[in-house]
């Protein structure tokens, strides 16, 4: 018995057809397959056509014709261009267990003059996933819909889970054929479920295979639970395995399957994957090649990495607490105690000084319905697995990614370290629910121009739920966005509020302030007046007074070119992220160029960038309604550092309260102009990914 698209009914013997469930069957009533012969007698203009319990038939491009009589059956016309489909809804008890019988009429006659039949077996093979985004498996209403992966509150397909164990992380997982799955593992894994049914004695006729393409095998895994034991898994398709071949059917077959990614979508990688499962009929005749019968195909698209803007709240302080720089860590401990979040002490790494804890890792977090997933994404500097110290300091089900960067010196920009993720904005009527990526780059060409990787910047494209935006940073020392802007959360209920402010550092806010102070009779207040002599030496620092500050015009120059530069962020901000002036703090901060700092000096140019004079006041620790704030040694007026003064001025209003952490050398020694010593795992977005378009 062969399978076929198009039957060619005759009048001599009844046809035999296999009839997927899911399939349509085309039903030629006037031709025969051999010859012209029609297999409607010559003088019949009209039929009739029935199916047994479980058989659809429809019949399209045709009216049906009216008969004096009011016939149980309606009566059609024969004619070149009526289609006749057939499809079954359930599986056949037996061989020819269900049937269509076709019957001729003559014009004017209500008894037939020939029946056709058409005998059917039956059978099911279904290949389903979560395909309604409910946190289980379940059977399509539209089976071609399945091949498709919609964006949209009203989309539809399913979705895979990047494996984020840091057990997983850089073993030859792919080589072995077995892998054991806990319990609370294999809850990350996306099921999918084969159904065959059908008449025993048919299904031996045929095989069955589970298959992807090669490019695609390479970027997730399917495995099959061995029959012997609960938590061993037996790794069917997935890397340079494409192909799953299944025994040879005796019976029905219902089995689930478990699916995880290898890797997040890139630019090589646009993250989706398909698999098909195809019945195939193996021929008698070693001469004669196998036919494919049936085949059916489910789309999986891989989960983003999505990031977490400071505004949402925190869940785990991560920190380096082996380091001299106890003002820091007691400061944040004691932050983290009024956000109800807990600290993790994370392994010191002595030779890079607790930097890549912001600079090169970002806490972000994956999502499918059924699970949600914390993780790290880490842009190694070190080319050695044993040297990447947070994949032993997380907590359990934390997730580590590794997103590899082409070059490892600390002041570069190809770094984890410079991106922002702003809140949730509406823009022009376009929402970004998840908020928008923000990554920092040199902006228009030039000899010494400093941009983030390719595949970085590629990667943060990929995942197209927070669109980037790219800003203006290349003058800065290190090149991070985060030295001249930060957000903040808001209670504020005003009409239009969108319960964040942006923070913008502004040279101009900083002279006005000092301007007024000289004139309050406060112009020989030094800045520094707190900090030892050798740490300013170390720094080149001087304890200026506001008179020397005011008087210093290359200093004035300076700040005046970054202000133009925070001015071109703050234009390309307002637009890209729908922000108006209402929704921007100026915060009151000095800069002074330098040449760069950590590159040979074969490699040092004639240009100056911009660090921070005094510790960087938008290198704030945002816990909620607690801010953790670079203490700024400030000029003190009666008792008071008055840049102090002028931030709690600005933010408690709004519900803030703001918590200066005094310890100079965290932010302008050797260890960064940032508080690069702790990170913070924040709380996921309520909404779903899969609900935007993006």
């Amino acid at each position: 018995m062969s399978f076929q698209s198009i039957i060619h009914l005759s009048l001599d013997s009844p046809a035999h057809a296999l009839c997927v469930l899911g399939m349509e069957i085309y039903l030629d009533l006037i031709c025969l397959l051999v010859g012209q012969t029609r297999c409607a007698p010559q003088k019949c203009k009209s039929f009739t056509i029935s199916g047994s319990l479980g058989v659809l038939v429809d019949v399209h491009n045709s009216v049906p014709v009216m008969t004096r009589e009011e016939a149980a059956t309606t009566r059609w016309p024969l004619s070149d261009s009526m289609d006749v489909l057939v499809k079954m809804q359930s599986p056949s008890s037996a061989i020819d267990g269900d049937k269509v019988s076709v019957s001729y009429y003559e014009p004017n006659e209500d008894v037939p003059v020939a029946t056709a039949t058409l005998y059917l077996t039956g059978i099911a093979v279904s290949l389903d996933v979560d395909i309604y985004r409910s946190g289980q498996v379940e059977m399509a209403s539209d089976r071609r819909a399945k091949k498709n992966w919609v964006w949209g509150p009203s989309g539809w397909g399913a979705i895979l889970l990047v494996n984020c164990s840091p057990a997983d992380m850089g073993q030859l997982v792919d080589r072995k054929t077995t892998k054991t799955f806990f319990s609370e593992e294999i809850k990350n894994l996306s099921q999918m479920t084969l159904n065959v049914q059908g008449p025993s004695c048919i299904l031996k006729k045929y095989r069955l295979v589970l298959h992807t393409s090669k490019e695609e095998a390479e970027k997730a895994r399917v495995y099959r639970p061995q029959e012997d034991s609960c938590s061993t898994f037996e790794l069917v398709v997935g890397p340079g395995r494409h192909t799953y071949t299944f025994p040879r059917l005796e019976n029905h077959l219902k089995e689930t399957f478990y699916v995880e990614a290898i890797e997040f979508p890139s630019t090589s990688f646009p993250g989706l994957v398909s698999y098909s499962v195809s019945l195939v009929e193996e021929s008698q005749d070693p001469s004669i090649p196998e036919a494919l019968v049936y085949k059916d195909t489910v789309v999986f698209r891989v989960a983003p990495c999505i990031f977490i803007p400071s505004t949402q709240m925190p869940l785990e302080v991560y920190l380096c607490r082996e380091l001299q720089v106890q003002g820091f860590v007691n400061t944040v401990m004691e932050l983290s105690e009024r956000s109800d979040s807990q600290v993790a002490s994370v392994y010191e790494d002595p030779n890079r000084l607790g930097r890549w804890l912001q600079d090169e890792m970002a806490f972000c977090y994956t999502q499918a319905p059924h699970k949600t997933i914390s993780l790290v994404l880490d842009t190694p500097r070190v080319l050695k697995l044993e040297d990447f110290p947070m994949k032993y300091s997380l907590s359990p089900g934390v997730g580590y990614v590794i997103q590899c960067t082409k070059d490892h010196r600390v002041a570069s920009m190809d770094s984890i370290g410079n991106l922002m993720v702003s809140p949730p904005v509406k823009v022009g009527g376009k929402e970004y629910p998840l908020g928008r990526i923000l990554i920092g780059s040199s902006f228009y060409p030039s000899k010494e121009g400093r941009n983030m990787s390719r595949a970085l910047r590629g990667f943060l494209y990929a995942q197209q739920v927070q669109a980037p935006v790219e800003l203006f940073s290349d003058w800065l020392m290190i090149g991070h966005i985060d030295e001249f802007m930060c957000f903040i959360p808001t209670q504020d209920k005003r009409e239009g509020d969108k319960g964040f402010l942006l923070l913008l550092a502004s040279p101009s806010s900083c002279y006005q302030l000092f301007q007024e102070k000289q004139k309050e009779g406060y112009g020989d207040m030094p800045l520094f007046e707190e900090v030892r002599t050798d740490q300013l030496l170390s720094n080149a620092r001087e304890a200026k007074t506001i008179h020397q500050l005011l008087a210093d015009e290359d200093m004035r120059k300076q700040n005046d070119y970054v202000q133009k530069c925070i001015n071109l962020n703050r234009d390309i901000l307002k637009k890209e992220l729908g922000l108006v002036e209402r929704d921007i703090i100026d915060i009151p901060q000095l800069f002074c160029l330098e040449q760069l700092t950590n590159a040979p000096s074969d490699q040092q140019t004639g240009k100056l960038f911009a660090r921070p004079f005094f510790p960087n006041l938008l290198q704030t620790i945002v816990m909620g309604k607690n801010l953790g704030i670079p203490k700024p040694f400030g000029p003190r007026v009666k008792g008071t550092c008055c840049l102090e003064e002028k931030i709690r001025q600005l933010l408690e209003p709004l519900g803030c309260h703001c918590t200066f952490i005094d310890d100079f050398d965290c932010y302008l020694t050797e260890i960064g102009d940032f508080c690069a010593c702790a990170n913070i795992r924040r709380v996921p977005f309520a909404f779903k990914w899969w609900r935007m378009v993006p």
